[in-house]
């Protein structure tokens, strides 16, 4: 082993870095009862202790690392063996122990311990004491693996089921004849030829649907289960069926338009066609945090899928701030600015600080919502021109009223600026309406929420770049494990944000040295 890296080479590791206060107070950091119940064996201890995995763990993600590349480290810099308390000829370990230490991790219940145990180490210096602002916001992460096309996630997904579900070769070599499902290559055929594609389309999703219909009847297993079910959704999120002249039913194929939640391979389940905005587009998942802005830290993070659906960001704000306990100035751009969201943060006891939604006229530069008159309370809308009608009673999965102009808009002189519908203008009303108006007002005209808005939400901006910086692109697969990379990161950003502040521990408590930054 040799000599103590840190013993002997203190010089040279860079004062008021990760790695030297790791090497002087990892033990206090990462206690060995800490990890007691992942290695509950009494036949002795495991041949690493878990406190230095967990260390390497920190150092991994901080500066991106695969498995193999951090034992190289380990191994070859001094400031990773001083940080993990390893000796001047220490080799490190195998790579396949980050694995091991993840699975007991994931296996244990608290797979998020480590960023658990840096956010007590927050509470107990205070830093957070009276700051009562959180901002929110969400980044787009790219999925490890290939997007996959229609074919070849068909060919992927009855591959799969061949291999792994009992009978089904059986079945596939009597049944599934548009490609020889056993070579690994592309199907042969001229791809620039629009005939050739579509009868091949038509040819595997009939080889999809006749393996899926005659698998024999069983009990499967948690991996055939999947893969029946990952072939199932593929043979029938990407295509339809295709008409005839005389309007009978024809052949497979693509489907006009993108399904809702599609996925986008079969090699990673979870990854998703992700939109931050209309022009950012990616394939991956979403990250979120909520985060103090005027230290910098992490208060909360989660990854998710990222394909929407209803009340997604009210779903994901709650979870942000779940364990605060307290009421809260909640800061977020318009993704957090739902009637849902908004209605669910004031409900929690925090107060929206949150940029509305834009409204978009019918007509471009045309009249807004906010151009009518509306009173819920007497179910009423009064348009520009003056024209009064009743709302509807709520209907609807989202019980939307809705006020219909009709007739009394032919031959309005405002009709241009207002609606290109034939039938006239339709004013749909959501719920949560009068709350939304009222945020869009203050927004607009408060001099006071401007100033603290355009202080504070900015400064998530810069966690998120901390966040994302050379990790944009995801090492893993599924939403289990990329969400415990994403608290594993968050964790070590929130170690070198408090080391910066002036961390330190003096007779077992934590506080913020703020003479020595």
């Amino acid at each position: 082993m040799g000599p103590d890296v840190w013993v002997t080479c203190r010089e040279l590791i860079p004062v008021g870095s990760v790695f030297a206060f790791l090497a002087e107070h990892r033990d206090e950091l990462f206690p060995e009862e800490m990890f007691a119940d992942l290695y509950p064996s009494t036949n002795g201890r495991p041949s690493v202790p878990p406190q230095v995995l967990a260390c390497a763990t920190v150092l991994q993600v901080l500066e991106n690392r695969t498995d193999h590349d951090a034992v190289a480290e380990l191994r070859c810099d001094l400031r990773w063996k001083a940080a993990c308390g390893l000796g001047l000829y220490d080799t490190g370990f195998d790579p396949s122990l980050f694995i091991y230490f993840r699975r007991r991790l994931a296996a244990s219940g608290d797979r998020d311990r480590i960023f658990a145990r840096v956010r007590e180490v927050i509470n107990a210096t205070g830093v957070l004491k009276g700051r009562r602002r959180r901002a929110l916001d969400s980044t787009v992460f790219e999925d490890a693996v290939a997007t996959q096309d229609t074919v070849t996630q068909l060919i992927a997904a009855i591959r799969r089921v061949v291999r792994q579900v009992p009978g089904a070769a059986a079945v596939a070599a009597a049944w599934c004849s548009a490609h020889d499902y056993s070579d690994p290559g592309k199907p042969r055929i001229a791809w620039d030829d629009q005939a050739a594609r579509d009868a091949l389309v038509d040819g595997l999703v009939g080889d999809a649907l006749r393996l899926l219909g005659r698998l024999p009847e069983q009990n499967l297993g948690e991996q055939a289960a999947n893969a029946v079910g990952i072939l199932a959704l593929v043979a029938g999120q990407d295509v339809e069926l295709a008409e005839d002249s005389d309007g009978t039913d024809g052949r497979w194929r693509i489907a006009r338009g993108t399904a809702q939640s599609r996925m986008v391979s079969t090699v990673d389940p979870d990854a998703r066609h992700i939109h931050k905005s209309r022009n950012q587009r990616t394939d991956g998942y979403k990250g979120h945090v909520a985060l103090e802005p005027e230290s910098g830290l992490f208060t909360a993070v989660a990854l998710r899928r990222g394909d929407g659906g209803d009340n997604y960001e009210a779903a994901v704000a709650e979870d942000l701030l779940a364990d605060e306990g307290q009421a809260l100035t909640v800061l977020g751009d318009a993704a957090y600015g739902t009637g849902e969201c908004r209605a669910r943060l004031a409900a929690a006891g925090h107060t929206p600080l949150v940029k509305p939604q834009p409204l978009r006229p019918a007509v471009p530069g045309g009249f807004t919502l906010d151009d009518f008159r509306i009173d819920t309370s007497a179910g009423v809308v009064t348009c520009p021109a003056g024209h009064t009608v009743p709302l509807t009673a709520p209907s609807g999965p989202h019980r939307q009223r809705r006020a219909y102009y009709n007739q009394l808009c032919v031959g309005c002189p405002l009709r241009g600026r207002c609606t290109t519908g034939k039938a006239g203008r339709i004013v749909t009303i959501r719920p949560h309406h009068d709350a939304q108006a009222a945020a869009r007002h203050q927004a607009a005209t408060d001099p006071a929420w401007q100033d603290e808005y355009r202080r504070w939400r900015p400064l998530v901006e810069r966690g998120i770049a901390w966040l994302t910086h050379r990790s944009r692109r995801l090492r893993y697969r599924g939403v289990f494990k990329n969400d415990a990379w994403l608290h594993h990161r968050a964790a070590a950003l929130n170690l070198r944000r408090l080391i910066n502040l002036g961390l330190d521990i003096t007779n077992g408590t934590w506080t913020i040295n703020t003479t020595n930054p």
